[in-house]
């Protein structure tokens, strides 16, 4: 009989729970107010989730003394996709440390290009052979085609 009554409490703050704290309407903020009166376990993942969003905006010395808050928080918050995720963020600590303080680094440019590359194979499909392939992504990607080795050059 309860649990209706503490649905029905805090239904219709599923997207206070998900957006960005500084995007809350008031109508939102008021249901995540209404959350943490209701459901204290509920309210503390939203927390450490936001904790954890912190973490990644800040850079350097402050992004590893709020990692380490916040492992230390979730190491014993008894929420146990928390604890989980608890575990895996100690395992992988050496590269995210590597990530917060190397600033300007990143993979972008890669997956951009190898995201272009799947496009343009889909693009191709159906070429009878691969040379056409390579080409029409060296044509697309630079405008320019170069003599590849071992091919015969085009008419």
């Amino acid at each position: 009989m309860g649990a209706p009554t503490l649905i029905a409490r805090i239904k219709g703050c599923r997207y206070a729970l998900l957006k960005n704290p500084e995007h809350l309407t008031d109508k939102q903020q008021a249901g995540l107010a209404r959350v943490a009166q209701v459901n204290k376990t509920l309210y503390r993942a939203y927390l450490l989730k936001e904790q954890f969003r912190l973490v990644f905006q800040l850079r350097g010395r402050a992004a590893i003394g709020a990692l380490d808050d916040w492992c230390a928080w979730a190491g014993r918050c008894r929420i146990p996709a928390f604890v989980d995720l608890y575990y895996r963020v100690v395992e992988h600590r050496h590269s995210i440390v590597a990530t917060l303080t190397n600033d300007g680094l990143s993979n972008a440019l890669v997956e951009s290009t190898n995201t272009k590359l799947r496009l343009l194979t889909r693009v191709a499909y159906g070429f009878r052979s691969t040379d056409n392939l390579i080409s029409h992504c060296l044509l697309h990607r630079s405008g320019y085609c170069p003599p590849l080795p071992g091919r015969k050059q085009a008419a």
